[in-house]
């Protein structure tokens, strides 16, 4: 299909040029991958240890499980800029504390915008019609705590895909998809965390999560033979307050991510069978190769429930020859009362022979407006209700 040709030249865009030398499978929907708001944007693209705002759905979920009141959050991304295309994406988040059910229920709403294309004929280059063309996820979640220092998070996904509006001359498939998928993180923000030898608690701290996104069917718009795997991703991330006053802050993050995707060119597993062997189909270290690293710095000063301004840095690292995306990061935010300012800004100009490339000045904007929080004090992480 001509549709799909398209397609596939918008998705290698999206990932940024991410397609790799060494064959790591490929996923349809690519824009379930995208980090989706400004502040961890900001930090490098780095939030499953720290998700501690309504984001946390696509981070790590388990972060709601240790968050209280209710937050609803809007970003706005152009995207690849560079390439002067009507690429953009929204990203709309609301989370909401419910203490008969013990925990925080979510929802967001995840919308990509491609831009209209024409469709021609199987035999003339003349316009026959018009098409917009979009993917969009809505994910509804669920958080709780099991112990005082332990939460989990659980998200149900519903994406949807139209690539176009109905099938051109003898083309099959309609251009149009839509399958399911799931979320499984848990967190682990201990209350009390004494390191041997220097005999220090670090209790309230420390801050460990871990997220395995997009667990489900695969995805097709012909028929079920030609079915590409969803974005299927673990993610491991981990969060520490360097600096934790009253007035001063500096917490520092660090993921690790993987696409749990089979390197099965000839598509014949079965989705779940893909995640399970997407650990073992290459040698270890051509396996950790495959990891994804970014960190990020984030400073505030201020004080909760009044004012806080926050600086924020940080960096992504993906293998040469397995994607070959690096890029720094640079974001700042306002927090007043209970409305929330964020930006982020990245760039590849910084690395040789990056000058060019799709993702650098992409800018994201987020808003967001929290009520109903318990904040009383700024030391360790919140700990919700």
């Amino acid at each position: 299909m001509k549709i799909v040709f398209r397609f596939l030249m918008v998705s290698i865009m999206i990932v940024a040029f991410g397609k790799v030398t060494h064959a790591q499978g490929e996923a349809a929907v690519p824009f379930l991958e995208l980090a989706p708001d400004s502040r961890a944007g900001a930090m490098g693209e780095s939030g499953a240890g720290l998700a501690d705002n309504s984001a946390a759905v696509f981070w790590n979920p388990a972060g709601l499980a240790f968050q209280n009141g209710s937050d609803v959050s809007i970003t706005h991304s152009n995207w690849l800029p560079t390439f002067h295309l009507d690429l953009f994406y929204e990203y709309l988040t609301y989370k909401q504390y419910v203490d008969d059910i013990g925990g925080t229920v979510s929802a967001s709403i995840t919308y990509m915008n491609f831009g209209t294309f024409a469709r021609t004929g199987p035999d003339s280059p003349d316009i026959i019609a018009t098409f917009h063309s979009f993917d969009a996820a809505l994910t509804l979640g669920y958080a709780t705590k099991i112990s005082p220092d332990w939460g989990l998070g659980f998200n149900f996904r519903i994406i949807h895909s139209q690539l176009s509006d109905q099938p051109t001359g003898q083309e099959q498939g309609s251009g149009v998809a839509t399958t399911i998928s799931f979320d499984v993180a848990t967190m682990w923000r201990p209350a009390k965390l004494v390191i041997p030898l220097v005999d220090e608690d670090i209790g309230g701290l420390l801050s460990v999560g871990l997220n395995i996104s997009n667990i489900g069917p695969k995805i097709y718009y012909i028929d079920k033979a030609q079915a590409d795997p969803i974005p299927t991703n673990f993610r491991l991330g981990f969060a520490y307050k360097v600096i934790d006053s009253d007035f001063n802050n500096l917490t520092f993050t660090l993921d690790f991510s993987k696409l749990m995707v089979s390197t099965d060119t000839n598509k014949t597993k079965e989705w779940y069978q893909s995640i399970i062997t997407s650990w073992g189909e290459k040698p270890f270290s051509e396996e950790m190769r495959m990891v994804n690293t970014s960190m990020g710095l984030e400073y505030l000063y201020g004080t909760p429930g009044d004012f806080v301004f926050a600086l924020r840095a940080g960096f992504f690292y993906e293998d040469p020859d397995y994607g070959n995306r690096k890029f720094v990061t640079f974001g700042a935010g306002i927090k007043y009362d209970i409305y929330n300012f964020d930006f982020s800004y990245i760039t590849t100009d910084v690395f040789k022979g990056f000058e060019n490339h799709p993702l650098n000045n992409t800018l994201r904007f987020s808003i967001s407006i929290g009520w109903g929080q318990n904040i009383t004090t700024n030391k360790g992480f919140p700990r919700g209700v």
